[in-house]
């Protein structure tokens, strides 16, 4: 029955961009990308009055007021708590896509959304500073699952040349979250005393949207044939996202790679780390994960205003220039996003680092110089802007492309536990040392973004394959020989490779025989 379902003829296209796939590539990204974007933003414009209330509080609680350090670093954990709450849910999402599957976590994780921002919403009623911390960990536990999730079901359901395009959908809406929630902290918005816990509880109306419409859509068809093992739901979704498609050709390569991981169950982390096959994807996830972190933009992202400020921008000033940077993220996003498919992922990821690495390096020259020089001043705006479009065309999105990318099925969940995991642990890392390093050593703490960012941009020179229009059996094999298990590429009587089950990522074999027999 399957195979007649399967034989139907359709007509014949080349991965073309169907309205079913857009449509859930923009609302998945909607509902959970925009928040991770709107959450490391929400509390920027805020902040003198989040740490005015800290205080007011522990005055009516214990009679008198605590000192500006301390401040600081209750201020420090509320943004960073977020991070923690990220770690744990990437955790959690092998576990999570295993069980609910793709679209099913994103679906069921929403609960999170909602808890987390009624308890910020309604922590200035209650007097409660603890609400806004256990509001941001909960939102914090949502990201880190969508973040992972995300570009796993997108880079699932996407055809081969449109990988790229579909998978960079979520990072523009990342860009866009920072850049709604940096208009609505606008004074003549949000951003007045009283209004601020409404602006950090607005969370719940997209993901709102996304948990009405999302459960309409099909599951990912690799997750349905390779892990439920259910060839009529696959063809059933694989038809609804290809729309008139023929689907046999898709459907043997899926087969193909079902074959090859045949005996082969989905890997634990643990296992993951120590399987050589898989060596240098492991390397090359670790690698770029930290170093889109790293790189500085979570400390732009973070204190954008203060960063403002101490270059000398007139206080009046600095919401609306921060919203022109969230302006250019965008435009940036769509960049990366209209290109990836012309120029490939190595050249957004090498190009992107290399420029936010110039740029890291120009701030701390335009602080050190603008007391003599006052144009300078300008000078480090615009650098921290060319940080922000760096990361927006390349690294933001290409990152979690390549996670998915660079691993086949029964790995690419444990890949993404220890991509998002060191994403998470990195974020919270500049999250909460950055003020503090700033205290300590100045304009000077750019320049270690600055070295990350170079040494990141030559690792992916040397190290990472284009994988731009390949299948997933493609590129698990063109790092076969960097992994050191693949001497020769013999072929079959059809002039094909073929693939024996070595954890999926093994030698090369021909028609019944394998490499080295």
């Amino acid at each position: 029955m399957a195979d007649e379902l399967l034989l139907q003829p359709y007509g014949k296209c080349s991965g073309r961009l169907t309205s079913s796939l857009l449509a859930v590539a923009l609302l998945s990204s909607f509902g959970s990308s925009m928040l991770f974007g709107y959450n490391l933003a929400v509390v920027n414009s805020p902040a003198n009055y989040i740490k005015d209330f800290y205080n007011r509080t522990i005055v009516s609680r214990g009679g008198t007021g605590v000192s500006e350090e301390t401040l600081t670093l209750m201020y420090s954990i509320t943004v960073s708590v977020f991070a923690i709450g990220g770690l744990l849910g990437s955790l959690l999402v092998g576990m999570l896509v295993s069980k609910y599957g793709r679209k099913g976590t994103l679906v069921n994780s929403t609960v999170l959304v909602f808890l987390g921002g009624t308890l910020m919403g309604c922590s200035k009623i209650c007097s409660s500073p603890e609400m806004i911390i256990v509001g941001r960990f909960i939102t914090g536990i949502h990201s880190g699952i969508s973040l992972s999730v995300v570009p796993m079901f997108l880079g699932e359901i996407a055809p081969k040349n449109l990988r790229g395009f579909i998978g960079l959908i979520p990072s523009i809406f990342i860009c866009l979250g920072v850049f709604v929630a940096q208009i609505l902290g606008l004074h003549e918005m949000l951003g007045k005393e009283e209004d601020w816990p409404l602006f950090m509880s607005l969370v719940g109306v997209p993901t709102f949207i996304q948990l009405t419409l999302l459960p309409w859509f099909p599951e990912s068809p690799r997750y349905l044939l390779m892990e439920r093992r259910d060839i009529h739901a696959t063809i059933a979704a694989l038809k609804w996202y290809r729309a008139g498609c023929n689907i046999q050709s898709e459907i043997e390569e899926m087969q193909e790679e079902q074959r090859s991981l045949s005996l082969v169950d989905a890997v634990s982390v643990k296992q993951l780390l120590q399987d050589v096959t898989v060596r240098w994807q492991v390397v090359s996830v670790v690698v770029i994960n930290i170093g889109m972190q790293l790189s500085g933009i979570d400390a732009i992202w973070f204190y954008t205003n203060a960063i403002f400020e101490n270059a000398g921008i007139p206080i009046a000033q600095i919401q609306y220039t921060t919203v022109a940077t969230g302006a250019i993220e965008v435009i940036a996003g769509l960049i990366g996003c209209f290109t990836i498919e012309r120029v490939g992922r190595r050249l957004l990821m090498i190009g992107g680092f290399g420029f936010m690495g110039v740029c890291c390096a120009g701030i701390t020259l335009s602080l050190l110089l603008q007391v003599h020089v006052p144009f300078m001043r300008y000078v480090s705006v615009v650098c921290v802007v060319g940080i922000i479009a760096g990361f927006c065309i390349g690294p933001a999105g290409v990152t979690f492309l390549m996670t998915a990318e660079l691993f086949r099925q029964s790995h690419r969940p444990a890949a993404y536990i220890v991509g998002g995991s060191l994403n998470w642990v990195s974020n919270f890392t500049v999250g909460f040392v950055f003020p503090f390093l700033q205290m300590t050593v100045g304009a000077f703490c750019y320049l270690l973004f600055s070295g990350i960012c170079a040494l990141v941009a030559i690792y992916v020179f040397l190290i990472i394959p284009e994988t731009r229009n390949k299948t997933f059996v493609e590129i698990s094999q063109m790092f076969a020989a960097r992994n050191g298990i693949m001497d020769r590429q013999p072929v079959d009587d059809t002039g094909q490779l073929k693939m024996v089950a070595l954890n999926g990522y093994g030698t090369m074999a021909s028609r019944g025989r394998i490499l080295g027999d």
